[in-house]
């Protein structure tokens, strides 16, 4: 039987931001499989069991497994893996590293599951990846949009450093004035 979601679990949903889940790994915007499943409702075993199974329908460019060294990285990083991976109680901890999904391995997750509750996070999950997309396009524009009032600032003040300092020159003849030259010796003409 399907899980449905109440109006309040669905607004704590709402409320509750993805944004912070999704990282940055290869280039690519991911969710890993242990926070995905956490957010569908489901534990990271059922979820990865469901991918192993239908391994077709996640080409590298869904869903692919991050390296050992990726995986310490990511365990050492301010966003601490330890307490976001399903670990196995018996044996201290997840044995392999874990699976990243893109935006498009998201929503096939989602299928896989065949869990109502993982359908409609999905589209929550899409919108938290569209959001994101859109913030990192209007920064990279404001990025570029810096960049070029910075080198206006920067030939300006060239412009402005340069007719200061002829100022400068022009106010230090004034308080140091040479002493006047004595006139050249004219030679006469005439008797």
């Amino acid at each position: 039987m399907p899980q449905q979601l109440s109006k309040k679990e669905q607004a704590l949903i709402t409320a509750e931001s993805i944004d912070p889940v999704i990282r940055f790994i290869r280039g690519q915007r991911i969710i890993l499989d242990a926070e995905l499943a956490r957010i569908y409702g489901v534990t990271t075993k059922r979820l990865n069991e469901q991918v192993k199974r239908n391994r077709q329908k996640f080409p590298s460019d869904f869903m692919f497994q991050l390296t050992t060294k990726e995986s310490k990285w990511e365990s050492d990083s301010e966003s601490n893996l330890k307490s976001q991976i399903a670990t196995s109680r018996s044996h201290g901890g997840r044995r392999s590293p874990p699976y990243a999904f893109t935006e498009h391995g998201v929503v096939m997750a989602a299928n896989v599951l065949n869990s109502e509750r993982a359908v409609v996070m999905s589209v929550y999950v899409v919108r938290a990846f569209v959001k994101l997309r859109e913030l990192l396009g209007s920064s990279v524009g404001l990025e570029k949009k810096l960049d070029e009032l910075e080198r206006k600032l920067t030939a300006r003040q060239d412009v402005q450093e340069k007719a200061i300092l002829q100022l400068f020159s022009q106010i230090r003849e004034l308080l140091h004035p040479l002493p006047p030259q004595p006139a050249p010796k004219r030679r006469r003409i005439g008797f």
